[in-house]
């Protein structure tokens, strides 16, 4: 899982325009991009397309719902597991306790459609509310259904009155900054993905890949995405590159060699454990 793009719930001409992008998973949006009036028709549109493409090979299909606290969770539900979606998207999730939650209801959903316990993955929004930030550490528990731990800038930017997320030079301000941290952080202690967030300017690629070069720099395996034309850039930089990869097997095999070591050599150069860890991980997200 690299690139991950957002598609309104409520749009059949951009669902199928989205097949075609390359994209790895698809989110279809039943919050922030559909008006409220129009959801109930957007949980409508999401479900045939779910089922339309159940058995078409293509992109893994997430929903995003409507937080918990819009009283609209359950609704959202109710209309689009029947038609199996991967994941779920749950935006605005203040507390790990709300993904406990999200899947207790999941479970209920998943046993009265004949869904195999445990098949819907969620995608937390933690950063999105002061309060979901002030609990990010929550998050950093394994919990059974997580595909990964993401956040959000925007709805941040709003919840405290903050003009902009970044500076005059386009990068994070300390406040985002420190909600990607700890959002780095909370995934790599639960064991699941990183997801880096959205860059909304979709005409400007330069920015766009700097962004996705430092993410994926700094841990983020993955990044979502806005525009189909975002995608190329996401899959090309979050796809390890062959170099290092026979680099990374070349540190796993001298270490497998070696034994029990706990330092090797490769071309004069020392490689230590974490070097290890490192390389395996890399290994993993190329093969897998």
């Amino acid at each position: 899982m690299r690139s991950m793009l957002f598609v309104p719930g409520d749009s059949e001409r951009k669902q199928e325009k989205a097949l075609g992008s390359g994209a790895d998973v698809l989110i279809l949006d039943l919050e922030d991009s559909v008006a409220l009036a129009a959801k109930p028709r957007a949980r409508e549109v999401a479900a045939a397309f779910l089922r339309a493409q159940a058995s078409a090979g293509g992109p893994l299909l997430y929903v995003r719902v409507n937080d918990l606290s819009t009283g609209q969770t359950d609704d959202d539900l109710a209309a689009v597991m029947p038609a199996r979606p991967a994941g779920i998207m749950l935006p605005k999730a203040n507390h790990a306790d709300e993904v406990t939650m999200l899947s207790a209801r999941l479970r209920v959903h998943e046993a009265e459609n004949g869904i195999e316990d445990g098949a819907t993955r969620i995608l937390p929004l933690i950063t999105e509310t002061a309060a979901g930030l002030l609990a990010a550490a929550s998050h950093g528990r394994p919990q059974p259904r997580l595909s990964g731990l993401t956040w959000g800038a925007e709805d941040l930017s709003a919840a405290v009155g903050a003009r902009s997320a970044r500076d005059g030079e386009g990068r994070y301000t300390d406040l985002f900054r420190h909600a990607r941290t700890m959002t780095l952080l909370a995934a790599s202690a639960a064991g699941a993905a990183a997801v880096d967030t959205v860059y909304p300017d979709f005409r400007d690629e330069a920015g766009f890949r700097r962004e996705c070069a430092e993410a994926e720099r700094d841990g983020f395996t993955a990044k979502m995405a806005i525009h189909p034309a975002q995608v190329p850039v996401i899959n090309e930089v979050f796809t390890p590159s062959k170099a290092s990869v026979a680099q990374a097997r070349a540190v796993v095999e001298a270490f497998r060699t070696a034994g029990d070591a706990g330092v090797v050599a490769i071309d004069g150069k020392m490689y230590d454990r974490p070097h290890l860890r490192l390389a395996e991980r890399l290994l993993a997200r190329a093969l897998g």
